[in-house]
């Protein structure tokens, strides 16, 4: 398996994955980078130039929304990882504000091709995110699982967060743990410290 920056040459491969149906096909993996009122009101077309302008934009900035996972020519997998900041929800969720100053880059969606989950996927897509960011000056990563129990299955609508067990296995810390209200799921924030490459300076911030 080859894993890579999203770039705009690479963006067919990408619809090609969302295409297989569920969420993605909607989504475009814009839920996190535009607000609720925002994305409630968009389109599939809409969401889908929000993440285009986001690989276009990482051109300049040499950082890429997220990660596609090849099998041969074939996009199988996805991940969005990116500084906090890039996720416009993030800045106005009550439940996912922030810990506290310290900056973080966040892992907020995972996709898997129908044909290809449950071969660890998933996994190596969270290790690429890690080293990614890594290697473009981030010390703090974050994350917002869903937090499965042992046994339990979950649909594809709630596990393209990740589960709370991958991010432990990948090293990462739980470090809040949030609800909007009594009845509602309660959302796990991990966090993994990670140290830059030898000669890199850490990211103060996206801006």
């Amino acid at each position: 398996m080859d894993i890579r920056p999203l770039t705009p040459d690479r963006l067919g491969d990408l619809a090609a994955l969302f295409a297989q149906g569920g969420d993605p096909k909607w989504c475009w993996c814009a839920y996190f980078r535009i607000r609720g009122v925002d994305f409630s009101a968009g389109s599939g077309a809409r969401h889908r130039a929000v993440l285009e302008v986001a690989t276009h934009d990482g051109v300049a900035t040499d950082r890429a929304p997220g990660l596609v996972a090849y099998e041969g020519d074939d996009a199988v997998g996805w991940v969005s990882v990116g500084p906090r900041e890039d996720y416009e929800r993030l800045a106005y969720s009550k439940v996912l504000a922030p810990i506290d100053e310290t900056p973080v880059w966040s892992i907020v969606c995972f996709v898997v091709g129908r044909r290809w989950r449950g071969r660890g996927i998933a996994r190596a897509l969270l290790d690429a995110a890690v080293d990614y960011a890594r290697d473009h000056g981030a010390t703090t990563l974050e994350a917002y699982p869903v937090d499965v129990a042992d046994g339990e299955r979950i649909g594809v609508g709630e596990a393209y967060r990740g589960t709370l067990a991958m991010f432990q296995r990948a090293g990462f810390t739980e470090v809040a743990r949030r609800q909007w209200n009594a009845t509602s799921p309660v959302r796990p924030i991990v966090r993994r410290a990670i140290r830059p490459r030898r000669g890199q300076r850490p990211v103060i911030s996206s801006r």
